[in-house]
């Protein structure tokens, strides 16, 4: 078993794509982080004041319910969590994940995809689910097409 990681959470399909990509190229297992309700195209119109990723990320207390909890994360040293930017922050399904494990003395690197977007306040809000982590590390925002070549570039220089 790898002593790396790769989870990720993705709504329309970009992050899955990098992530798989990114497990691939680093040696790592892979693990998807689902909602326990697959969000839909309407859930994520953005422009959509009612729509559940917007209701969801107007309220930082939301953590949408996860539609399972069997992840290994004890078996792995480092964990790459990966998820698609939503209001300059991940999801808050990222919060759940980290609130359902103990990630005690692991190293978490943050990575996402984004059309645009920075992190923007994303470690200081993913911090308080996961006090316990070893060593937090905030990668990069990736287009999903990167190549397997700048992914493993990207990890070693992470000097993991």
């Amino acid at each position: 078993m790898s002593k790396k990681l790769v989870a990720f959470f993705s709504a329309s399909g970009s992050t899955r794509k990098l992530s798989q990509t990114m497990a691939d190229a680093i040696g790592a297992d892979l693990y998807e982080i689902k909602p326990s309700v697959k969000y839909t195209g309407r859930d994520l119109n953005w422009n959509d004041q009612n729509a559940r990723s917007t209701v969801e990320m107007r309220d930082p207390k939301s953590r949408p319910e996860l539609a399972d909890t069997s992840a290994d994360v004890a078996g792995h040293d480092v964990i790459y969590i990966g998820f698609p930017i939503w209001w300059y922050v991940a999801p808050h399904i990222i919060n759940s994940f980290l609130e359902a494990y103990d990630f005690s003395g692991k190293t978490i690197v943050l990575y996402a995809t984004s059309g645009g977007s920075g992190f923007g306040n994303t470690l200081e809000e993913l911090k308080p689910s996961a006090p316990a982590v070893g060593k937090w590390i905030v990668g990069k925002v990736f287009r999903s097409r990167t190549s397997a070549d700048e992914l493993k570039a990207w990890d070693a220089s992470l000097n993991i």
